[in-house]
């Protein structure tokens, strides 16, 4: 390597070179997420339009070749000749980055795409795009290949209607992946409809032959009562505050399950900034402050000596926030937090006023919600002190630790990687069967407590779920848990593959998703793979992880005398060479690592399938008993 550095070593990256450098500074990352996030920035362009009033309709299309449309029915993009740059605005804004009409505070009154980047990196990540404009009586159509203009902007057509058609194929020597998840992209799609009361999106995958239709005329209300579907709620119907100051306009919507758990979800010009912010700030500010004044006022909390805390009123809370302004300040291109000063006080002003009319003038709804919150005070000091003793100390030394936990020697957590696995038998084997040197086991006993029905104090006078806080070293509770002091990089769950194997798989994760939530976001859990089947003729042994394998593997055995299948029901029945061999071993074993593409789906699917009610659960079984392959009877 030369050591000189000169002026000649430094590189300029002009136009869209550099996204296509450095992909993940402007989506991410390269991955799923990267890659469906192609597809929000071209939707988000068509909702700045709904935004600013002029967009009744977006639809989105899958395409058998794994291209995207998306259409909607806005003013069009500007195809005159710019007078600067001498070239029509739409290629401009296609092939410039920070060139758009967000920046021109009479197009837009309040837009996501803050930065101007966003459809030009689409066009910089992509194979090819196509542009199709209805405007001024006429179709214009424009074609770019990696981020360059390979046609000129030219008429294909009349039109009455206006729009802006935009069809891409993301680039694959760009991402990991070019396959879109329907499912993911009908999440979005959704969150939008419910944020932007009225307008209507619909997707079509073309390839499966689905489609979804979304459109709200509650808004954000209806989103409450979309993610409270599956729980029973203290009052009947959402409260909704509305405000306006100072070109921020501030939309708040809040319902109260009897559950546990608290879900709040808040967006700034509809994007989902999933860091919070000054919005959410405002908002837990006015609604502690309000109900503890309200509290007091009629002397509902007498009995508890200390004021309720923001987390005592936040229990069983599920709100969304929405605040549309006119200059948003993103942290970062991908907007996960809000940092506009200003909107904390506006947004805390207008809880208070609006709660405080609620509870005045429902006086029983107010009653149930502060008894509520008194009880969680009760059992929040009883977490505090059982928190207390599985918070991970400074040094961790051997007596800190679960007895029942076999540690691996590594000390570096980067390197190392924990098995949470089902019952002692499968847990003696797996300990004689790993590396102790990096592979560490925690082996539970029967189905940990059922977190989503159950407050934290409860959870943490269970001794499974106290030795899985211990061992992992993190702490607990969403204030409390910090994945930096995580002591694996891998929780690997490893349980039996039937019925109860599953059951205990869905506990951690609901635990994982509740308490330890970062954990999961951050990529940390994993699902091990251990084989359903051992098909055998002479030396030969061949692991195989499904039936369809088995037979594949029969048939090549042409079925013949002397073949042999053995059928692994559970983890227990393999000696520790065989469970090291298929499920343990780096060099050959396969895990699956939990993915949350979408919280607003994971909450309501836990909800359905932990929660306290039965129908929505009788109904998913009746959905989906159709799908089941491996049924105990």
């Amino acid at each position: 390597m030369s050591t000189e550095y000169k002026a000649e070593q430094i590189q300029v990256l002009e136009g869209l070179e550099a996204v296509r450098k450095r992909p993940s500074m402007y989506i991410g990352d390269v991955g799923v997420y990267g890659l469906h996030h192609l597809v929000y920035e071209v939707v988000d362009n068509s909702i700045d339009e709904a935004l600013a009033g002029f967009c009744k309709g977006i639809q989105a299309f899958l395409r058998p070749d794994g291209s995207v449309t998306v259409i909607d029915d806005g003013r069009g993009i500007p195809v005159d000749m710019h007078p600067i740059h001498n070239k029509p605005a739409v290629e401009i804004v296609l092939t410039i980055l920070h060139a758009g009409g967000k920046f021109d505070r009479d197009s837009y009154k309040v837009s996501g795409g803050l930065h101007g980047v966003g459809i030009s990196v689409v066009n910089a990540l992509s194979e090819w795009l196509e542009v199709e404009i209805s405007r001024n009586g006429n179709i214009y159509h424009q074609r770019y290949e990696q981020g360059h203009a390979v046609s000129e902007l030219k008429i294909i057509g009349q039109s009455k209607s206006t729009g802006t058609t935009v069809h891409f194929k993301p680039d694959k020597e760009i991402f990991e992946t070019v396959e879109f998840s329907f499912d993911t992209l009908s999440q979005r799609l959704r969150e939008q409809a419910f944020l932007n009361r009225g307008i209507k999106i619909d997707i079509t995958d073309e390839i499966h032959e689905k489609n979804h239709s979304f459109q709200y005329e509650g808004g954000i209300s209806s989103f409450v009562e979309y993610l409270n579907k599956n729980k029973v709620t203290i009052h009947e119907h959402p409260i909704h505050l509305l405000g306006s100051k100072n070109d921020v306009d501030a939309e708040v919507a809040l319902q109260y399950n009897d559950g546990y758990q608290e879900t709040i979800f808040s967006y700034a010009n509809t994007i989902n900034t999933r860091e919070g912010g000054t919005h959410l700030i405002g908002f837990k500010s006015g609604l502690t402050r309000t109900i503890n004044e309200y509290a007091k006022k009629n002397n509902l909390t007498k009995d508890i000596s200390a004021a309720l805390s923001g987390e005592d009123v936040r229990e069983g809370l599920t709100a969304i926030i929405s605040v549309k302004i006119r200059e948003p300040q993103f942290e970062g291109q991908t907007k996960a937090k809000l940092g506009n000063s200003e909107v904390k006080g506006i947004i805390e002003s207008i809880v208070g006023d609006g709660l405080e009319q609620f509870l005045e003038e429902n006086p029983q709804t107010a009653k149930k919600i502060i008894e509520k919150a008194a009880l969680a005070a009760r059992a929040r000091d009883a977490a505090r002190k059982a928190r207390e003793l599985t918070r991970r100390k400074e040094v961790l030394d051997s007596n800190s630790l679960p007895g029942k936990l076999a540690d691996c020697s590594e000390k570096d957590p980067k390197l190392c990687e924990i098995y949470l696995v089902e019952g002692d038998s499968a847990g003696g084997s797996a300990k004689q069967g790993r590396d102790r040197r990096f592979q560490a086991i925690l082996p539970l006993k029967g189905k940990i407590l059922n977190v989503e029905k159950a407050r934290l104090d409860k959870a943490l006078a269970n001794e499974e779920i106290t030795a899985l806080i211990t061992a992992i070293g993190a702490g607990v509770g969403q204030d409390d848990f910090d994945v930096k002091k995580i002591r694996y990089d891998r929780i690997i769950i490893m349980t039996d593959a039937d019925v109860d194997g599953s059951h205990i798989r869905t506990l951690l994760l609901t635990f994982f998703f509740r308490y330890m939530l970062s954990l999961v976001e951050s990529g940390h859990v994993y699902i091990a793979q251990p084989p359903l089947y051992c098909v055998k003729k002479g030396k030969e042994e061949h692991y195989v992880y499904s039936d369809e394998e088995r037979d594949a593997k029969l048939n090549e055995f042409g079925r013949r005398s002397g073949t042999h299948v053995q059928r692994y029901k559970g983890l227990g029945e393999m000696n520790p060479e065989q469970l090291w061999k298929t499920t343990m071993d780096p060099a050959t074993r396969t895990i699956l690592r939990v993915v949350l593409e979408d919280i607003v789906e994971a909450e309501s699917t836990f909800s359905m399938l932990m929660g306290d009610k039965v129908e929505p659960r009788r109904e998913f079984i009746q959905q989906n008993a159709r799908y089941v392959k491996n049924l105990d009877v």
